[in-house]
Protein backbone atom coordinates (compact mmCIF):
# COMPACT_ATOMS: atom_id res chain seq x y z
CA UNK A 1 0.00 0.00 0.00
CA UNK A 2 1.35 3.37 -0.94
CA UNK A 3 0.23 6.52 0.82
CA UNK A 4 1.28 9.64 -0.98
CA UNK A 5 3.26 12.19 0.97
CA UNK A 6 2.59 15.04 -1.42
CA UNK A 7 -0.65 16.76 -2.28
CA UNK A 8 -2.87 14.11 -0.68
CA UNK A 9 -6.48 15.21 -0.46
CA UNK A 10 -7.78 15.15 3.10
CA UNK A 11 -11.32 15.45 4.38
CA UNK A 12 -10.12 17.61 7.26
CA UNK A 13 -6.88 19.50 6.72
CA UNK A 14 -5.33 22.89 7.45
CA UNK A 15 -5.46 25.53 4.76
CA UNK A 16 -2.45 25.09 2.50
CA UNK A 17 -1.56 27.57 -0.21
CA UNK A 18 -1.41 25.96 -3.65
CA UNK A 19 2.04 25.32 -5.06
CA UNK A 20 3.57 23.66 -8.08
CA UNK A 21 4.35 19.94 -7.71
CA UNK A 22 7.86 19.33 -6.41
CA UNK A 23 8.11 15.54 -6.28
CA UNK A 24 6.50 12.36 -7.54
CA UNK A 25 5.15 9.36 -5.64
CA UNK A 26 3.75 6.12 -7.09
CA UNK A 27 0.17 7.10 -6.31
CA UNK A 28 0.48 10.55 -7.87
CA UNK A 29 2.22 9.13 -10.93
CA UNK A 30 -0.66 6.67 -11.27
CA UNK A 31 -3.16 9.52 -10.88
CA UNK A 32 -1.62 11.44 -13.78
CA UNK A 33 -1.50 8.36 -15.99
CA UNK A 34 -5.14 7.64 -15.15
CA UNK A 35 -6.38 11.21 -15.58
CA UNK A 36 -4.33 14.44 -15.61
CA UNK A 37 -7.31 16.41 -14.29
CA UNK A 38 -7.59 14.06 -11.30
CA UNK A 39 -3.92 14.73 -10.58
CA UNK A 40 -4.62 18.47 -10.63
CA UNK A 41 -7.61 18.14 -8.29
CA UNK A 42 -5.57 16.13 -5.78
CA UNK A 43 -2.15 17.77 -5.93
CA UNK A 44 -2.75 21.41 -6.87
CA UNK A 45 -6.36 22.15 -5.87
CA UNK A 46 -6.19 19.70 -2.95
CA UNK A 47 -9.91 19.08 -3.17
CA UNK A 48 -11.34 17.07 -0.26
CA UNK A 49 -12.26 13.44 -0.77
CA UNK A 50 -14.54 11.32 1.35
CA UNK A 51 -12.95 8.38 3.14
CA UNK A 52 -14.01 4.99 1.81
CA UNK A 53 -14.62 1.79 3.74
CA UNK A 54 -12.22 -0.17 1.51
CA UNK A 55 -9.32 2.27 1.75
CA UNK A 56 -9.79 2.77 5.49
CA UNK A 57 -9.90 -1.00 6.05
CA UNK A 58 -6.65 -1.24 4.10
CA UNK A 59 -5.03 1.38 6.34
CA UNK A 60 -6.23 -0.50 9.43
CA UNK A 61 -4.91 -3.88 8.23
CA UNK A 62 -1.55 -2.35 7.31
CA UNK A 63 -1.24 -0.87 10.79
CA UNK A 64 -1.97 -4.25 12.39
CA UNK A 65 0.60 -6.09 10.25
CA UNK A 66 3.20 -3.44 11.01
CA UNK A 67 2.61 -3.54 14.77
CA UNK A 68 2.60 -7.34 14.93
CA UNK A 69 6.36 -7.35 14.37
CA UNK A 70 6.82 -5.46 17.64
CA UNK A 71 6.16 -8.81 19.36
CA UNK A 72 8.77 -11.57 19.71
CA UNK A 73 8.72 -14.02 16.80
CA UNK A 74 7.00 -16.84 18.73
CA UNK A 75 4.12 -14.52 19.69
CA UNK A 76 3.29 -13.42 16.14
CA UNK A 77 0.13 -15.47 15.85
CA UNK A 78 -3.19 -14.91 14.13
CA UNK A 79 -5.11 -14.47 17.42
CA UNK A 80 -2.61 -11.86 18.58
CA UNK A 81 -2.82 -10.03 15.28
CA UNK A 82 -6.61 -9.95 15.38
CA UNK A 83 -6.49 -8.71 18.96
CA UNK A 84 -4.62 -5.63 17.71
CA UNK A 85 -7.49 -4.53 15.48
CA UNK A 86 -9.65 -2.67 18.08
CA UNK A 87 -6.71 -0.67 19.41
CA UNK A 88 -5.44 0.23 15.93
CA UNK A 89 -8.98 1.28 14.94
CA UNK A 90 -9.06 3.60 17.96
CA UNK A 91 -5.70 5.08 16.97
CA UNK A 92 -6.87 5.57 13.39
CA UNK A 93 -9.97 7.44 14.54
CA UNK A 94 -7.81 9.70 16.71
CA UNK A 95 -5.33 10.49 13.96
CA UNK A 96 -7.92 10.79 11.18
CA UNK A 97 -11.24 11.87 12.74
CA UNK A 98 -12.87 12.01 9.31
CA UNK A 99 -13.08 8.21 9.16
CA UNK A 100 -15.71 8.30 11.91
CA UNK A 101 -18.23 9.56 9.36
CA UNK A 102 -18.05 6.21 7.58
CA UNK A 103 -20.35 4.75 10.22
CA UNK A 104 -22.28 7.86 11.19
CA UNK A 105 -25.51 6.25 9.92
CA UNK A 106 -24.87 2.99 11.78
CA UNK A 107 -26.28 3.66 15.28
CA UNK A 108 -26.49 -0.02 16.20
CA UNK A 109 -22.94 -0.69 15.06
CA UNK A 110 -23.94 -3.55 12.76
CA UNK A 111 -22.02 -2.30 9.73
CA UNK A 112 -18.99 -1.45 11.85
CA UNK A 113 -18.98 -4.93 13.37
CA UNK A 114 -19.18 -6.51 9.93
CA UNK A 115 -16.45 -4.19 8.62
CA UNK A 116 -14.12 -5.06 11.50
CA UNK A 117 -14.86 -8.72 10.89
CA UNK A 118 -13.76 -8.32 7.27
CA UNK A 119 -10.51 -6.76 8.51
CA UNK A 120 -10.01 -9.80 10.77
CA UNK A 121 -10.47 -12.12 7.79
CA UNK A 122 -7.82 -10.26 5.80
CA UNK A 123 -5.37 -10.37 8.69
CA UNK A 124 -5.98 -14.08 9.24
CA UNK A 125 -5.52 -14.85 5.55
CA UNK A 126 -2.05 -13.32 5.67
CA UNK A 127 -0.86 -16.14 7.93
CA UNK A 128 -1.51 -18.61 5.12
CA UNK A 129 0.68 -16.57 2.77
CA UNK A 130 3.65 -15.66 4.97
CA UNK A 131 5.02 -16.91 8.28
CA UNK A 132 5.83 -13.91 10.48
CA UNK A 133 7.63 -16.11 13.02
CA UNK A 134 10.34 -16.61 10.39
CA UNK A 135 10.56 -12.96 9.31
CA UNK A 136 12.59 -10.15 10.83
CA UNK A 137 11.93 -7.11 8.64
CA UNK A 138 14.77 -4.64 8.27
CA UNK A 139 12.22 -1.84 7.82
CA UNK A 140 8.48 -1.34 8.16
CA UNK A 141 6.51 1.57 6.70
CA UNK A 142 9.78 2.97 5.39
CA UNK A 143 9.70 6.47 3.92
CA UNK A 144 12.13 6.71 1.02
CA UNK A 145 13.16 9.69 -1.07
CA UNK A 146 15.74 10.05 -3.80
CA UNK A 147 16.69 12.82 -6.19
CA UNK A 148 17.60 11.73 -9.70
CA UNK A 149 20.41 13.34 -11.68
CA UNK A 150 17.77 15.37 -13.51
CA UNK A 151 16.61 16.92 -10.23
CA UNK A 152 13.34 14.96 -10.12
CA UNK A 153 12.53 13.91 -6.55
CA UNK A 154 10.89 10.53 -6.01
CA UNK A 155 9.30 9.55 -2.72
CA UNK A 156 7.03 6.96 -1.21
CA UNK A 157 6.37 4.62 1.71
CA UNK A 158 7.35 0.94 1.47
CA UNK A 159 5.31 -1.48 3.58
CA UNK A 160 8.18 -3.83 4.40
CA UNK A 161 11.83 -4.35 3.52
CA UNK A 162 13.46 -7.74 4.18
CA UNK A 163 17.22 -8.16 3.98
CA UNK A 164 18.73 -11.65 3.72
CA UNK A 165 21.96 -12.55 5.58
CA UNK A 166 23.65 -12.41 2.16
CA UNK A 167 22.51 -8.80 1.75
CA UNK A 168 19.80 -9.41 -0.84
CA UNK A 169 16.83 -7.04 -0.52
CA UNK A 170 13.15 -7.93 -0.86
CA UNK A 171 10.50 -5.22 -1.07
CA UNK A 172 7.05 -6.33 0.14
CA UNK A 173 3.75 -4.56 -0.35
CA UNK A 174 0.42 -5.65 1.18
CA UNK A 175 -2.73 -5.27 -0.89
CA UNK A 176 -6.10 -5.77 0.78
CA UNK A 177 -7.87 -6.19 -2.55
CA UNK A 178 -7.77 -9.09 -4.98
CA UNK A 179 -4.94 -9.80 -7.38
CA UNK A 180 -5.66 -8.33 -10.82
CA UNK A 181 -5.82 -10.48 -13.89
CA UNK A 182 -2.40 -10.87 -15.56
CA UNK A 183 -3.24 -8.35 -18.28
CA UNK A 184 -3.84 -5.70 -15.60
CA UNK A 185 -0.94 -6.53 -13.30
CA UNK A 186 1.47 -3.96 -14.73
CA UNK A 187 -0.08 -1.12 -12.68
CA UNK A 188 0.77 -2.73 -9.35
CA UNK A 189 4.21 -3.77 -10.60
CA UNK A 190 4.84 -0.16 -11.67
CA UNK A 191 4.51 0.90 -8.04
CA UNK A 192 6.96 -1.78 -6.94
CA UNK A 193 9.45 -0.93 -9.69
CA UNK A 194 9.16 2.71 -8.60
CA UNK A 195 10.25 1.67 -5.09
CA UNK A 196 13.02 -0.50 -6.49
CA UNK A 197 14.30 2.45 -8.52
CA UNK A 198 14.40 4.65 -5.41
CA UNK A 199 16.26 1.98 -3.42
CA UNK A 200 18.68 1.47 -6.30
CA UNK A 201 19.44 5.18 -6.53
CA UNK A 202 19.77 5.50 -2.75
CA UNK A 203 21.76 2.36 -1.96
CA UNK A 204 23.20 1.38 -5.34
CA UNK A 205 21.56 -2.02 -4.81
CA UNK A 206 18.95 -3.52 -7.11
CA UNK A 207 16.36 -5.32 -4.94
CA UNK A 208 16.47 -9.06 -5.50
CA UNK A 209 12.70 -9.47 -5.36
CA UNK A 210 9.50 -7.42 -5.43
CA UNK A 211 6.60 -9.13 -3.68
CA UNK A 212 2.92 -8.22 -3.71
CA UNK A 213 0.78 -9.95 -1.09
CA UNK A 214 -2.91 -9.83 -2.04
CA UNK A 215 -4.94 -10.47 1.10
CA UNK A 216 -8.27 -10.17 -0.70
CA UNK A 217 -7.65 -13.21 -2.89
CA UNK A 218 -4.82 -15.00 -1.10
CA UNK A 219 -2.30 -14.56 -3.91
CA UNK A 220 1.40 -13.70 -3.77
CA UNK A 221 2.89 -12.14 -6.90
CA UNK A 222 6.66 -11.81 -7.21
CA UNK A 223 8.93 -10.12 -9.71
CA UNK A 224 12.72 -10.08 -9.86
CA UNK A 225 13.86 -6.77 -11.37
CA UNK A 226 17.03 -6.10 -13.33
CA UNK A 227 18.79 -2.82 -14.04
CA UNK A 228 17.14 -2.52 -17.47
CA UNK A 229 13.69 -2.59 -15.78
CA UNK A 230 14.61 0.26 -13.48
CA UNK A 231 16.15 2.31 -16.27
CA UNK A 232 12.90 1.97 -18.24
CA UNK A 233 10.89 3.11 -15.22
CA UNK A 234 13.23 6.06 -14.77
CA UNK A 235 12.74 7.13 -18.38
CA UNK A 236 8.97 6.76 -18.00
CA UNK A 237 8.96 8.90 -14.86
CA UNK A 238 10.98 11.61 -16.58
CA UNK A 239 8.45 11.69 -19.41
CA UNK A 240 5.59 11.85 -16.91
CA UNK A 241 7.28 14.66 -15.01
CA UNK A 242 7.79 16.68 -18.20
CA UNK A 243 4.10 16.29 -19.00
CA UNK A 244 3.19 17.36 -15.45
CA UNK A 245 5.46 20.41 -15.69
CA UNK A 246 3.92 21.39 -19.02
CA UNK A 247 0.39 21.09 -17.60
CA UNK A 248 1.39 23.02 -14.47
CA UNK A 249 2.78 25.93 -16.49
CA UNK A 250 0.03 26.01 -19.11
CA UNK A 251 -2.85 25.33 -16.75
CA UNK A 252 -4.21 22.75 -19.21
CA UNK A 253 -5.19 19.53 -17.41
CA UNK A 254 -7.27 17.33 -19.65
CA UNK A 255 -9.72 14.75 -18.25
CA UNK A 256 -9.28 11.18 -19.43
CA UNK A 257 -12.62 9.33 -19.15
CA UNK A 258 -12.44 5.66 -18.11
CA UNK A 259 -14.58 3.20 -16.21
CA UNK A 260 -12.89 4.48 -13.04
CA UNK A 261 -14.75 7.78 -13.37
CA UNK A 262 -17.72 6.19 -11.62
CA UNK A 263 -15.73 6.10 -8.36
CA UNK A 264 -14.32 9.63 -8.63
CA UNK A 265 -15.23 12.13 -5.90
CA UNK A 266 -14.82 15.08 -8.27
CA UNK A 267 -17.57 14.55 -10.82
CA UNK A 268 -19.28 17.81 -9.77
CA UNK A 269 -16.28 19.84 -11.00
CA UNK A 270 -15.34 17.64 -13.97
CA UNK A 271 -16.22 18.80 -17.52
CA UNK A 272 -16.94 15.19 -18.49
CA UNK A 273 -19.91 15.32 -16.10
CA UNK A 274 -21.00 18.85 -16.93
CA UNK A 275 -19.02 20.47 -14.12
CA UNK A 276 -16.57 23.35 -14.09
CA UNK A 277 -13.17 23.04 -12.37
CA UNK A 278 -12.34 25.66 -9.75
CA UNK A 279 -10.26 28.64 -10.89
CA UNK A 280 -6.69 27.57 -11.54
CA UNK A 281 -4.70 28.72 -8.49
CA UNK A 282 -1.23 28.92 -10.09
CA UNK A 283 0.28 31.42 -12.56
CA UNK A 284 -0.18 30.42 -16.18
CA UNK A 285 2.50 30.80 -18.84
CA UNK A 286 1.42 33.29 -21.48
CA UNK A 287 2.13 32.13 -24.99
CA UNK A 288 4.20 34.58 -27.09
CA UNK A 289 2.27 36.43 -29.80
CA UNK A 290 2.29 34.88 -33.24
CA UNK A 291 4.20 36.94 -35.79
CA UNK A 292 2.06 38.20 -38.68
Amino acid sequence: MEISTEGAAESVSPVVLPSAPSSLSPSRASDFMQCPLLYRFRVIDRLPEKPSEAATRGTLVHAVLERLFDAPAAERTAPRAKSLIPGQWDRLRESRPEVVELFADDPDGERLTRWLGEAEQLVERWFGLEDPTRLEPAERELFVEAELDSGLKLRGIIDRVDVAPTGEVRIVDYKTGKAPRPEYSEGALFQMKFYALVVWRLKNVVPRRLQLVYLGSGDVVTYDPVVADLERVERKLHSLWEAIREATESGVWRPRPTKLCGWCDHQAVCPEFGGTPPPYPLPVRVAPPVAP
